[in-house]
């Protein structure tokens, strides 16, 4: 069982949604507006939250972006009638796990939900099968460069600095740009493959998380020698520069 916090103004969405996810043995509780949303979650723990945009007061951007701001790394799914690639990248660059256009199909929503609740529980799977000497999957792995380590499992990247904590976007990103090392990765490319979307967007949308990953990586974000711009296509990720 999960707690999944629903912030949806619609009052009969929400109660549709209550009564499935509680069928399907969660604790739900139900906010119909963004400050109230904030509030609730500095002040309880959730699982998950399903998060509309379109809210009374702060917006669902804005509540993802609060929460990430605070430190909050709960698992969101957002819910929206504006279901552009540009939405979608937004979404995801304010701090969203997964982005689900309305009208959408129940068991649609219910697996994304349910994957992003197995994703969070990698981390205590990975910790057992550790304990009992199990091969751990790829996915899993760390990786270590210029006194950087990126901690897959519990969603970490550590530094000489300090210890940030990613979302389950930024984690997915850093993974597609490690396998992918040294090569030029195009922003259509990142769009594709970690962002899945396919049709045509706009791939400057793009650009603002990798200056938020370049927060986090270089010791100059100004002048990044890591995640590294390669102009009029895409990024480079050079764990060891020359």
């Amino acid at each position: 069982m999960a707690r999944i916090l629903i912030v949806e103004d619609e009052a009969n969405l929400a109660q549709g949604l209550l009564f499935n996810f509680k069928a399907e043995g969660h604790e739900v509780r139900v906010e119909g507006d963004g400050d109230a949303a904030l509030e609730t979650l500095r002040c309880d723990r959730f699982d998950a939250v399903v998060l509309d945009v379109m809210l009374p007061g702060k917006d669902g951007f804005e509540v993802a972006a609060a929460l990430r701001a605070e430190g909050n790394f709960v698992p969101v799914l957002m819910l929206t009638a504006r279901g552009r690639p540009e939405d979608v990248v937004m979404g995801f660059a304010a701090g969203a796990d997964d982005y689900l256009p309305k009208p959408f199909d129940l068991s649609v929503l219910l697996a994304r939900l349910n994957a992003l609740l197995r994703r969070m529980s990698w981390p205590r799977d990975a910790g057992k099968n550790a304990e009992k000497n199990e091969a751990v999957p790829e996915d899993l792995a760390e990786f270590s460069f210029a006194g950087r380590r990126i901690d897959f499992d519990a969603l970490e990247l550590h530094t000489p600095e300090r210890t940030i904590r990613l979302t389950l976007m930024e984690v997915d990103l850093l993974r597609y740009l490690t396998r992918h090392r040294g090569r030029i990765v195009a922003r259509k490319e990142l769009l594709e493959q970690v962002w899945h979307v396919r049709e045509d967007t706009d791939t400057r949308a793009i650009d603002n998380f990798i200056v938020r990953l370049r927060r986090y990586l270089e010791e100059d974000p100004a002048s990044p020698k890591y995640l590294q711009t390669v102009r009029g296509v895409g990024y480079r990720f050079m764990p060891n520069p020359e």
